[in-house]
């Protein structure tokens, strides 16, 4: 055994983090033998990088931080961390520093921040079975217990999840009250300015002060008949000291005012937290609303859509007979007036992108766009250059035969 008083870990953090499963616990049994030394096999994941002063400690389950470890071992640091045998890790327990009951115990992995990075499943130390002896356990123990492990396994990770959520949102309010505290210390600073400012007239003051007593006594002791000016001069000195009363006063006042104000910024920063929360509710009702308009709206194009293709190709599918060739096979346009077969083709110039309806394409578009002039087919949607019409009604023919 490795440890030493002095380099015992002295951390009583909790043991929940969003990391702690950077560290997989490899082999482990669900009994050790009493008496015997155990090693204790793990692997370090690649998103993990371990440090001399990392440790792995022996927990009875159920404890509550990581000062209750009942025993520990220094984790040995590999030559070269980049290998893949640097990431399959081991440390040996000596068998006299084990647990001599009973319970369920497990090994968890632990950083130099007092940190938990990984954490195995719990196992016993129980002494060897007789062979005599038949140890009878029912289907229906096994099943309850598995049942427990199951529900056990899924708290677990809805409480992980719960704690990632609450590290995320104690982010954004650990930076609004930062935001919040360097506006107060900007603040502070502006009000220490003032004060400076404030004693550096003070300090002006005091010494125009000074200079009015003395010359004052200077005017007393040379000339006694100068008894007005000195009246006069000691009228500007009540001044002075007045106006230096004020001073003092206007600095208590911006004192008390910025004493409310850093009151009134602890009760925004509160105020805010419970705002935020709203609009989080808020913002996740309005995603559902705005998901659901547009799953309707999707589905509102689609049968817009199937209606319309569907109408066009009954209308131009519709069964006929060319009596004047006197056989009774459908053509493209046997039986099709003139103007709904113009429906079944549009114009569309291949510039600019426009469509034109046959029907109201007039000679004045036409002229417009001769030369990128194109057809397309309302059914299938093909397109066709503008002077190969007969290739279109070759289409529209192919159409009729394999409907």
């Amino acid at each position: 055994m490795e440890e030493t008083i002095h380099d015992l870990p002295t951390s009583t953090v909790l043991l929940d983090d969003c990391n702690s499963s950077q560290v997989i616990f490899n082999n482990v049994e669900k009994f050790y033998v009493p008496g015997r030394d155990i090693t204790c096999c793990y692997t370090i994941t690649e998103h993990f990088l371990p440090h001399r002063k990392d440790w792995i400690g022996i927990f009875r389950v159920g404890w509550k931080t990581t000062r209750e470890y009942y025993t520990f071992m220094w984790v040995t640091l590999p030559v070269d961390l980049n290998s893949e045998t640097a990431k399959q890790q081991e440390v040996e327990f000596k068998a006299y520093y084990l647990p001599k009951d009973d319970e369920y115990y497990q090994f968890c992995y632990v950083d130099q921040d007092d940190m938990v990075r990984g954490a195995s499943i719990p196992f016993q130390f129980r002494r060897e079975i007789e062979e005599d002896i038949l140890v009878v356990t029912t289907q229906g123990e096994v099943e309850k217990i598995e049942q427990q492990n199951k529900e056990l396994r899924r708290e677990n990770e809805e409480l992980q999840d719960n704690f990632v959520n609450l590290c995320n949102e104690n982010a954004d309010i650990q930076a609004e009250l930062k935001k919040k505290q360097e506006e107060i210390e900007t603040l502070e600073k502006i009000n220490q300015k003032l004060e400076q400012k404030l004693t550096s007239q003070n300090h002006s003051w005091e010494r125009e002060v000074l200079q009015l007593k003395k010359e004052a006594q200077k005017l007393s002791s040379e000339n006694e008949d100068m008894g007005n000016t000195v009246d006069q001069l000691q009228i500007q000195l009540q001044k002075k000291e007045q106006e230096m009363e004020k001073q003092q006063k206007s600095l208590e006042k911006m004192k008390q005012e910025a004493t409310a104000a850093s009151r009134h910024f602890s009760q925004l920063s509160r105020r805010l937290e419970e705002e935020k929360d709203m609009t989080n509710d808020l913002r996740r009702e309005k995603m559902n609303l705005l998901r659901e308009q547009d799953a309707l709206r999707t589905t509102i194009k689609k049968l817009e859509h199937s209606a319309s293709l569907g109408s066009r190709v009954s209308s131009y599918l519709s069964p006929s007979v060319d009596k004047s060739s006197g056989f009774g096979y459908r053509t493209p346009f046997s039986g099709i007036q003139e103007s709904s077969a113009a429906s079944l083709f549009s114009k569309k110039c291949s510039t600019c992108e426009s469509d034109f309806a046959d029907e109201s394409f007039d000679h004045t578009l036409e002229q417009q766009h001769k030369e990128t002039l194109q057809l397309v087919c309302t059914i299938c949607g093909e397109i066709f250059p503008g002077k190969e019409k007969q290739v279109f009604e070759d289409h529209l023919f192919c159409h009729s035969l394999y409907s």
